[in-house]
């Protein structure tokens, strides 16, 4: 029997949580739209850029930035929205789905996971820890 999957609620905010904990010191040290932060780790070049600021939400662009001739497909790219009242960040969009639903049939169109939008969120908090640990700030673009 298949059972049908249910979203861990309080999972997904402690996930939230944690990853809005990890992305404030990797942010522009301004919140003006258009400003960006570059960290070098080892040979890639990752990037964050503020694409929208609130008085209470930012949302950011998070991308690999060298890739060579690596297909656009391929590169790493989540916009993720942060709301500072409730000092959480949330995966808006990932690659080439722009919305994120809570959970999927399974199977479906896109070929989404029933989990997908935990997934993607648990991936940003794998990625920030990875910066935070081994990043190194570009000043000139900070």
């Amino acid at each position: 029997m298949n059972k049908r999957y249910t979203v861990d609620l309080a999972g997904l905010m402690r996930l939230y949580e944690t990853n809005y904990a990890k992305l404030l010191p990797l942010l522009p040290k301004n919140d003006a739209v258009g400003d960006e932060c570059a960290y070098q780790v080892f040979e890639h070049e990752y990037r964050l850029k503020i694409i929208e600021s609130t008085r209470y939400t930012t949302v950011v662009c998070l991308w690999q930035h060298n890739t060579g001739d690596v297909a656009e497909y391929l590169i790493p790219q989540l916009t993720v929205r942060l709301y500072h009242d409730a000092r959480v960040a949330e995966v808006c969009s990932a690659q080439q789905i722009s919305r994120l639903k809570p959970r999927y049939d399974y199977p479906n169109l896109r070929m989404c996971q029933k989990d997908e939008k935990h997934q993607v969120n648990r991936f940003l908090g794998d990625w920030l820890a990875y910066c935070l640990k081994n990043g190194i700030s570009k000043q000139s673009v900070c």
